[in-house]
């Protein structure tokens, strides 16, 4: 399974039901480039477990300000679109998983 794209008009559907964990990223960002082959991995670990989406700050602010990014990256994991877990800068793969797991 592939990274998915996520829009603020979709989002809330995007996150609605299931665990979906949400890298909210930049282009420009050097530290969100570091995250996309790591995404990438974690997409293909646990593609039954959960969604794996990105939402670009630039083209779509309105849902990160509602849930007050300051930073980025920033991952949030999302249940039945609840957030349950929230990392701020990079993560390794590893962490990833066993927070999804942990809420699967």
């Amino acid at each position: 399974m592939a990274t998915l794209i996520s829009t603020d008009g979709e989002f809330t559907n995007n996150i609605a039901t299931g665990l979906t964990l949400v890298d909210f990223w930049a282009e420009w960002c050097g530290p969100c480039q570091m995250m996309l082959p790591r995404l990438e991995e974690l997409a293909s670990k646990i593609e039954w477990k959960a969604k794996v989406m990105k939402h670009n700050v630039d083209t779509d602010p309105q849902v990160p300000t509602q849930f007050r990014i300051m930073s980025i990256p920033t991952i949030i994991l999302f249940k039945d679109g609840q957030p349950v877990e929230k990392f701020v800068g990079v993560q390794d793969v590893e962490s990833l998983v066993q927070a999804i797991e942990k809420n699967a």
